[in-house]
Order: structure tokens, then sequence, then C-alpha cells
């Protein structure tokens, strides 16, 4: 799932929403840190009740050398990091929306403070 953090999606990724899972569910967060009850996880996991992690972001980043998902046997910790910018594909925006301020029109790929992304 790769969604931003909105107080309407914060802690979806929780016992409630495990439960209805299959016991061989594998959770694989590359979205965000906040969406993740990181302690309702491990109980999860710990209970059997689900088959693994694959997690990519935490709540807290870097994540803590003792947090408990460097050392839990179900759970794989990825290393977080951004795509690559093409500087072609980055000039080309960059220009477009100078373009774009300059005859008045709203800009490219903004940020909606309202809906949280």
């Amino acid at each position: 799932m790769s969604i931003p953090v909105t107080e309407q999606i914060r802690d979806v990724l929780n016992t409630a929403l495990f439960a209805q899972l299959p016991d061989d569910a594998y959770l694989i967060n590359i979205a965000r840190g906040e969406l993740l009850v990181e302690s309702d996880l491990l109980t999860a996991l710990d209970a059997g009740h689900l088959a693994g992690a694959c997690l990519d972001v935490f709540r807290q980043e870097p994540l803590p050398e003792d947090h408990p998902f460097w050392t839990h046997p179900s759970i794989t910790v990825t290393p977080h990091c951004a795509g690559i910018s093409m500087p072609q594909y980055v000039v080309d925006q960059a220009a477009e929306n100078y373009q774009q301020m300059l005859s008045g029109q709203p800009l490219l790929n903004q940020v909606d403070r309202n809906k949280g992304y």
C-alpha cells in the first residue's frame, strides 16, 4: 500500500485489520511509518497470526539500533530510499511550472494541505 498519511488513515495497520487477514498474510509497508501500529504488528507476528512483514518505512527514521524490528525473525527491514530523479523529467517539470506561473495558471503537482498530501 502506498498512500499518504492523513488523520483518517493514520494507524490503519493495526490489530483490528490484522484480525481480518488470514494467518498466512504477509505485510509489506512501503508507504508511511505512521500507518503501522508497531506494537500491534509485533503482537500479531508473535501470536503466529501473520506470516511476516517487510518494512521499508518507520515511525522513527532512521530506525533506532535497539528497535525490535531489527532482530525479529519474521520481519525484514529494507533501506528506505526515494527513487532517483531523472534530470530530463525534473527540468521539464520545472520549465512547465515556470510557464504556468508566468501565465497565472496553477502549478503542476502541488501539495494540497487540506488533503494532507
